[in-house]
């Protein structure tokens, strides 16, 4: 009786062992993934709202199938989907005092995670918490149309993570980025948003294995319509800058890339309430998964 959980945990074992062999000398970062969620923003990302409490809702469907290497090659591994659903509320608070001539604002965001990994037979799945965000920075309005913030942004892990699992909510281990955001609106016209942000990662305690840095940035482009419609394009851009370490020796050869686009919307109500909807489409990727996303981001003043 006590012999078959054994036989289990040694089967289970093996199986993570062989998906381990096929897919991470193509995983840059950590399990070919990053604390920032790239694509999250689109239009107004630099837009920061007057004084006062706003939530926020984010909400993604990302797929992938294909995982590809340092030449961007099809790995081919069998069965491997990554498939994640993520919730992620968040809140923004403008408190009305004025720093660096701008206003200083603070934020927080709480994702829920489901997620499924599969991999050469081996499949996972696992719901709940993510890594929290909590960030500060300064806000512009340059003019009517344009406006910047600049802020620094700390990832913490309080995500789940079990280093012997293939589905981790959390990345376990602490980053943070600096970042720059700006946003060009008019409402009969062009409207150009970017967020760009460089990601310094912590060592995991668990896996002795620490994440390059990483540059990335998210962006739209598109042409206000009138009646509150805006419609382009919209994704972002990923390359990571340094070499993983694992136990104290750099991993050569498998830095991160890849460029996502796709069609986007928004929505701007005149009442306080916005929507904003994408589809982005991931290529030109070095060691990560490559696949797509629908997002959709909700702006709701209390």
């Amino acid at each position: 009786m006590t012999q078959q959980p054994s036989i289990r945990r040694l089967a289970a074992v093996a199986a993570l062992t062989n998906i381990a062999i096929l897919c991470t000398p193509a995983l840059a970062t950590e399990g070919g993934g990053s604390s920032y969620p790239n694509g999250v923003e689109t239009f107004l990302a630099g837009a920061v709202p007057p004084p006062g409490l706003y939530g926020l809702v984010y909400s993604t469907n990302y797929s992938a199938d294909r995982l590809r290497d340092n030449s961007g090659n099809d790995l081919n591994v069998p069965g491997f989907k990554v498939k994640a659903t993520v919730v992620a509320p968040r809140l923004v608070w403008v408190p009305g005092q004025k720093l660096l001539d701008g206003d200083l604002v603070l934020h927080t965001i709480v994702p829920m995670v489901d997620l499924k990994v599969s991999a050469a037979g081996s499949s996972d799945s696992r719901r709940g918490l993510g890594d929290v965000t909590a960030g500060a920075g300064v806000a512009w309005h340059h003019s009517q149309s344009l406006h910047s913030v600049a802020a620094i942004d700390v990832f913490l892990p309080t995500g789940g993570h079990d280093k012997s699992r293939l589905a981790n909510p959390g990345r376990n281990y602490l980053a943070w980025e600096p970042l720059y955001a700006v946003s060009y609106i008019d409402p009969r016209g062009l409207n150009a948003d970017i967020k760009l942000g460089y990601m310094m990662n912590r060592r995991n305690s668990d896996t002795g294995y620490k994440s390059g840095d990483e540059f990335h940035f998210d962006y739209a482009l598109g042409w206000g319509l009138g009646g509150g419609w805006t419609a382009g394009v919209g994704g972002f851009y990923y390359q990571q800058v340094t070499q993983d370490n694992k136990d104290g020796t750099d991993v050569a050869g498998n830095k991160g890339r890849a460029f996502a686009i796709g069609p986007a919307i928004k929505y701007d109500s005149g009442k306080g309430w916005l929507l904003m909807a994408k589809w982005q489409k991931e290529s030109a990727v070095r060691n990560r998964p490559e696949g797509s996303a629908f997002w959709l981001k909700a702006v709701l003043p209390f």
